[in-house]
């Protein structure tokens, strides 16, 4: 049974690392192909038309019914005499201003410990305490029959020390307007130096008041916020480590 055992673990861990070699040989061949030229750019499409987008759905108001006035030019659900040039429909494309300068600094201590102890015997069992010596060893003490101790001791600490610094502008298009007026927006930049490709990418949901004169709105006021920060290339490359090095990573228990 234990032979039958280790044999299926071996066949899963043999398993697991055809599929990191054939994953390796796949990317590998990818980027064989790619030796000696820059890397490509994405297309400018429509993110309606993307394979992995979603309409947003969330908790709405009841809807409001917009109630003219005879003789009046004014409308009840008009929040604005005079029309600006913000975005405010499907389409229209606004800045996204991100700048975040995030620190943090945590650190944690825990001490315990605990110990215990326990006796039993026997001294006196109808007379037939007596007879106890024919069952068991003559060293045996009938008044310190069991005898148990434990000590336990646990000490841990942990610190983090995190900074994040990005400063950057990206225009962002709306994609979709929720019926409380809220606007879903998403942005992809792109930049390539040499062989090396910057990307930035930000979704997430908008109030049209958070928009500024300038037709720009801050990170922070970004709902369900979404923003990536990322690169790819031969130094991106160098920097991860490889594919065979991360199998190991995940299977090596020691």
């Amino acid at each position: 049974m234990i032979a039958q055992t280790q044999k299926n673990r071996a066949s899963r861990l043999a398993l697991v690392l055809l599929m990191g070699v054939s994953l390796s040989a796949c990317g590998a061949s990818e980027r064989l192909s790619n030796v000696g030229q820059a890397p490509g750019m994405s297309p400018i499409v429509n993110p309606q038309t993307q394979a992995d987008y979603k309409p947003i759905s969330m908790p709405m108001p009841a809807p409001e019914v917009a109630m003219q006035q005879p003789n009046s030019l004014w409308q009840s659900n008009r929040k604005s005499f005079f029309k600006d040039q913000r975005a405010s429909n499907i389409g229209d494309i606004l800045t996204v201003v991100i700048d975040i300068n995030d620190e943090a600094d945590l650190e944690n201590k825990t001490d315990r410990t605990r110990s215990s102890s326990e006796n039993a015997g026997l001294d006196n069992l109808l007379g037939y305490e007596a007879s106890l010596g024919q069952i068991l060893p003559d060293a045996i003490d009938n008044a310190n029959l069991v005898g148990a101790d434990a000590d336990s001791s646990h000490a841990g600490s942990g610190k983090i020390e995190r900074e994040e610094e990005i400063t950057m502008k990206v225009a962002a298009i709306i994609t979709q307007i929720l019926p409380n007026g809220n606007m879903v927006i998403q942005g992809n930049q792109e930049v390539r130096v040499n062989f090396e490709k910057r990307i930035l990418n930000v979704a997430g949901v908008i109030r049209p008041e958070d928009i500024a004169i300038d037709n720009s709105i801050s990170y922070e006021k970004i709902a369900e916020a979404r923003i990536i920060y990322g690169g790819e290339g031969q130094i991106t490359d160098v920097q991860q480590p490889r594919y065979g090095q991360q199998v190991y990573d995940i299977l090596f228990p020691f």
